[in-house]
This record gives C-alpha cells, structure tokens and sequence, in this order.
C-alpha cells in the first residue's frame, strides 16, 4: 500500500488512488490552517529561547537531504565562531523527556537521524518537544549561542528566526495536493514565506573535497531569487560497518552479488546514487526509519550489501564483512550560510 499511495502521489496526473482521498485530504488542509491561525493569534504559544533559532525542515514526508544540510550548517556556523546545538524529534526514540544524543547510543533509545547529527561536532538533543529538547540542551551547554532545529518547520511550539525549506529537486511537491491524497504535509506556498528554499539536485556523485556548489535558481516554488539556492551530495566513501580502517573495492565484488538496502525517505535517490558510481546492485526498498534485523539482510551470495549511513547505525550491532555504509556530505551554497548569518546576527544585535 505504501508503494502505491507514493506512485499516486507522484504521478503526472491525478491518480485515482489520490482522487479518492480527496475528501480526507481536504479535511487535513482545513485542521492544519487552523493550527497555523492559532498561533499566529497567539491563542497556541510558541516558546522563544534566549538564542536564534534556524529550523530545517521540508513541506513533503519523506527524505529530502535535511540531515546532511543540518550537519553541513553546523560545521559552517563553527568554522564562523559560533557554537552551535542541534534539537530534533529524535523519530522512534523512546520515552519523551529531553535527552543528550552521544557517538554509540542506541537508536532505539534516540532515533537513526540524530546519531548522524553527532558527526557536526556539536551537542545533541532529543524530544518530540523540540523547545523542551532545547532549553535542555542550553542548561547543558550553556556556550551555545545558535539552535539548530532539524525537520521543525511544522513545529510551531518552538518560535524561530529563519526558516530554511528542503525540496527534492527530482520528485517536487508530486501531485500538490496535501495528505493523504498527496505527499504534501502544509500547502505548496508554505515555502515562499519561508527564507530560504533548497532543492537538492542529482549531479554526477563527487569526491570529498569537490568544490562548494553554485547559484543554480533550482526550483523557484514562489520563492525570490535571492532566497533560492540548491545543493548537492559529495560521496565520502564506502565504510566497512565492521572495519572502518579497511580499504573498500568495489571492483572486488562480483557482478551480480551486490545487493543495496535503503530505509529512507527515498529509496531511489540512493540507488540512483550507487548507479552513477557505476556501482550495479540490487535494490531493496524498506519503510523510512526501518527498524532492521537480520533477516531483512539474507541475500544468500551477496558479496557486498550496501547502505545509507542513516541505516548503518541500527545494523552496526549485527554487522559481518558484507556491509558496508555509503557516508556522502551536502555541498552547500554559501550565499545559504551568509543569508543565515545575516539572520541571526540581526537578532544577537537586537
């Protein structure tokens, strides 16, 4: 069903799977512009921290490169002389109360993505209250003086300072209608009152080290010029899960023993991914933020099965020599960093 409802949603026309859903979706359009009206009437608060705060997030379900962007824009406010914190829902984390995320931890205990947002090199919290996750991490790390808000957008209890909108450059807004008739979670305009807009674009997969992306205009979605900027994903490398040191040669594997495993929000980008690295494998989609086990990997001859890191980090505890994980990084524009820094120096003035 899941297969079918995302073919419906990005059909190039009105598929009659989404027709049908029509109803509920409208229902969903009216509950949702509600929500937004009681904020914006103050009749539902949103906390404001002592900090600016920068939510990343997106108007779709499903992947569309937040993580790597977050950790992209940590490490760029770091190398600028801020010091900053990240906060995220922490999906699938168990228990609600604000908790510190660390190298190691397990995934159950606090989500696949926020164990990713450790390798930024600053602190991180989790909570489905991301201003509960964020005062926590502020008591903790007082030197923090920038939040950084991972997939938030639609978190309206936490009050921000920019809002950076995520958009798959291959896959768009689908049919642009909202769920569950559509993969949309707010209306389409949502991101032109955003301040930026990133689309992340296919290009042809570069080393570590390539070069920071251009101004490419990307897909505009109502959004100034300016305000619009697109970003790519480097590969860092194939990682053995479990011998990091160890050399990998993909040459090595024989054809046809190469299997691939992607439980993310896109599955194809990832497979995509491995093809222009000339890399052939067989492609095995799994639900976004699949729990794995053992039995999901038992491709009897496999040479070699492959992941995203965001998988890696549920399969490191049963890992053998056949898995390796794809670390890639977001190459960013930097008029992105400088329209940021101009957003939050303005509010550290005020």
């Amino acid at each position: 069903m899941r297969e079918r409802l995302e073919a419906a949603w990005y059909a190039p026309r009105l598929a009659p799977l989404a027709a049908l859903l029509l109803p509920l979706s409208w229902l969903y359009a009216a509950v949702v512009a509600l929500r937004r009206w009681l904020y914006r009437r103050g009749v539902l608060r949103s906390a404001r921290l002592p900090v600016p705060v920068v939510v990343i997030g997106n108007v779709t379900v499903g992947g569309t490169g937040k993580t790597p962007l977050v950790i992209a824009l940590a490490r760029a406010l770091a190398e600028r002389g801020w010091h900053p914190g990240i906060v995220s829902r922490g999906y699938g984390a168990s228990g609600a109360a604000p908790r510190e995320v660390t190298a190691g931890a397990d995934p159950a205990d606090v989500g696949d993505e926020p164990l990713l947002l450790v390798a930024a090199g600053a602190p991180v919290f989790v909570a489905r209250d991301r201003a509960a996750a964020a005062r926590a991490l502020l008591a903790a790390h007082p030197a923090c003086d920038v939040v950084l808000a991972d997939d938030g957008l639609q978190h309206y209890a936490l009050a921000r300072d920019v809002e950076v909108v995520v958009v798959d450059g291959t896959r768009g807004f689908g049919n642009g209608r909202l769920l569950p008739a559509g993969p949309l979670r707010e209306p389409a305009s949502r991101a032109a009152a955003a301040d930026a807009v990133v689309t992340l674009v296919a290009d042809a997969p570069r080393q570590a080290g390539g070069v920071t992306g251009g101004t490419a205009d990307g897909v505009a979605y109502g959004v100034a010029a300016g305000r619009r900027t697109t970003m790519t994903h480097e590969v860092a490398g194939l990682r053995s899960l479990v011998d990091p040191a160890r050399a990998v040669d993909p040459a090595a594997w024989p054809r046809g023993t190469v299997h691939a495993v992607a439980g993310i929000g896109n599955p194809r980008r990832f497979f995509d991914l491995l093809a222009r690295m000339g890399i052939e494998a067989v492609p095995h989609a799994f639900a976004d933020h699949h729990a794995f086990v053992p039995g999901d990997l038992d491709f009897p001859g496999a040479s070699a099965i492959l992941m995203t890191a965001k998988d890696a980090v549920k399969c490191v505890r049963f890992a053998d020599a056949r898995l390796y994980a794809l670390d890639i990084r977001a190459v960013i524009d930097p008029a992105l960093v400088a329209l940021i820094l101009e957003r939050i120096d303005g509010r550290q003035v005020a």
